[in-house]
């Protein structure tokens, strides 16, 4: 029943913060504030790890290529094929559920703590419209660090294949280039749309509904990663059966 209960409270949050918006003057300030704590300053680790993840995915796919009748390009290929499919969207989103998450959680959850969600309410603002929809639509801009690290994760398989010896720049580019799909790179902005509300949401409903003290905030952002990380990857499997099959 505690299963039941919790989503259906989320459930509800979503809808309350929608209503009574805050004045777009105050909004505005809100929503700027939060692309630059969520997006801009995720950039960073979403651009190393795209990169060297791209190098290895390269590397071991060159090393499992043993038959000499197995073409070179195909290295590239199946680079392209396993960041822009998986790793860009679904996995650098379990990795930020970790960074985003614990943050939305931990801010919001002290807030609670510190009563100041309650003067909120009693000033006769819209408290989850004032904390959560910022974030929310903040995240929206998330597919634009996922295309970042995209290309980096591509640009990292190349530099990786290239410089160890596993394959030439031109047949790695023209695997990059063999049997491109364009529908595979918007399945992945589908993805990180859906994956961009639930890394807002989610952890801001943990901070938001959470009882204690200050211990209990570090206890609700563990809680908020794991649960993000849980939906993302369900979300996942069935954006993938419905988009690909």
């Amino acid at each position: 029943m505690t299963y039941l209960h919790n989503i259906g409270a989320y459930f509800l949050m979503i809808a309350e913060m929608f209503r009574k918006p805050t004045k777009w003057s105050v909004m505005k300030n809100l929503i700027f504030k939060d692309i630059d704590d969520l997006v801009i300053g995720s950039l960073g680790i979403i651009a190393f790890i795209s990169f060297f993840v791209g190098g290895v995915i390269t590397i071991q796919t060159a090393l499992n290529i043993t038959n000499p009748l197995i073409p070179k390009y195909l290295v590239g290929f199946a680079t392209r094929q396993s960041v822009i499919l998986e790793f860009a969207p679904t996995f650098t989103s379990v990795i930020m559920a970790g960074k985003v998450g614990s943050f939305i959680t931990s801010s919001i959850g002290t807030m609670r703590v510190t009563e100041q969600i309650d003067a909120l309410e009693v000033m006769g603002i819209n408290s989850l419209n004032y904390l959560v929809f910022p974030k929310a639509v903040a995240l929206m801009l998330y597919p634009f660090a996922i295309a970042i690290g995209m290309f980096l994760g591509i640009l990292g398989g190349m530099a990786a294949c290239v410089y160890g010896g596993f394959s030439s720049l031109e047949d790695y580019i023209f695997g990059i280039q063999t049997d491109f799909i364009p529908f595979h790179v918007i399945y992945a902005f589908i993805k990180t749309f859906v994956f961009a509300f639930v890394l807002a949401t989610i952890p801001a409903y943990h901070g938001y509904y959470m009882k204690g003290g200050a211990l209990e905030v570090g206890k609700a952002s563990t809680t908020a990663f794991v649960w993000t990380s849980v939906v993302v990857i369900l979300l996942n499997y069935f954006l993938t059966q419905m988009l690909l099959s």
